[in-house]
C-alpha cells in the first residue's frame, strides 16, 4: 500500500520523466535547429538518390565521422534537446515531420506539416505508416496541455480517406472529444486544402503515480 510519501516520491519520479511544461525551455545552443533541419533534408536526400559505389563508401565513412563525433556528448534521456523543444516546429527532432501548431487553446489545436521524400510511399504519397506518427505528436501534445496528469497514447485509430501528397503544406486539426475520469479521447484530421486525407480517433490514459 503506498504512503503519502511514496507518493510524493512517485510523483517526483514523474516529474523527471515529463518535464514541467510550465517551466522555461531548454537551452538551445546557436545552430541546434539547423541542425536538425540539415538532417531532415539528409533523410530527404538519401531516400531520392541512387549514387555510385564510390560516392556511397564517401557519405558512409562521413556520416560515420559525424555519428562519433555526436557521441561524444550523449546524455541521459531526461537532458537530450530532440524531442524536448516543445516551442520549436517538431520539438527538435528528425523522427515526425516538422508540424507547426498556429492556434490553440486546451481544447483543440490547429497548424500545418509538410511530408517529404523521407516519408513516400509510392505515386507522390505519403506513406501510410508515416500519418500515425503525426497524429500521435498533434494529438498527444493536446492531451497533455494544461495542468492535465501526463497521459499516453491506449490506441490511435487512422481512417485513410484520400491519398496524402508530399511536398505540400497540409492543414492539421485536432480536438478533445470527452473526458472520462483518466480516459481522453481526442480527434484529428489532416486536410491538403479542401480534401479529407486523412482522420483519426484516439486514447489517451493519464498515468497513475509513479507509472513511466
Amino acid at each position: 500500500m503506498s504512503t503519502p510519501d511514496t507518493d510524493l516520491d512517485a510523483q517526483s519520479g514523474l516529474s523527471l520523466l515529463w518535464a514541467d511544461r510550465d517551466a522555461a525551455p531548454p537551452e538551445v545552443p546557436a545552430g541546434f535547429l539547423a541542425m536538425v533541419e540539415t538532417m531532415r533534408e539528409l533523410q530527404d536526400r538519401l531516400t531520392a538518390a541512387a549514387p555510385p559505389a564510390e560516392v556511397v563508401a564517401e557519405v558512409t565513412e562521413a556520416l560515420r565521422s559525424v555519428a562519433d563525433r555526436l557521441g561524444e556528448y550523449e546524455v541521459d534521456e531526461r537532458k537530450q534537446l530532440a524531442g524536448h523543444l516543445h516551442h520549436l516546429p517538431g520539438r527538435g527532432q528528425a523522427l515526425v515531420p516538422p508540424l507547426v501548431v498556429t492556434d490553440g487553446d486546451e481544447q483543440s489545436s490547429r497548424g500545418h506539416v509538410t511530408f517529404g521524400r523521407f516519408h513516400l510511399g509510392a505515386n507522390g504519397a505519403v506513406h501510410g505508416g508515416a500519418l500515425p506518427l503525426v497524429f500521435d505528436d498533434l494529438l498527444g501534445r493536446l492531451a497533455n496541455t494544461g495542468d492535465r496528469v501526463p497521459a499516453r497514447t491506449a490506441y490511435l485509430r487512422v481512417d485513410y480517406r484520400s491519398i496524402t501528397p508530399i511536398d505540400r503544406e497540409l492543414q492539421v486539426r485536432g480536438w478533445f472529444d470527452r473526458e472520462e475520469g483518466r480516459k481522453r479521447y481526442l480527434r484529428g484530421t489532416i486536410h491538403a486544402g479542401d480534401v479529407l486525407c486523412a482522420e483519426a480517433d484516439a486514447l489517451f490514459v493519464a498515468l497513475r503515480p509513479g507509472q513511466p
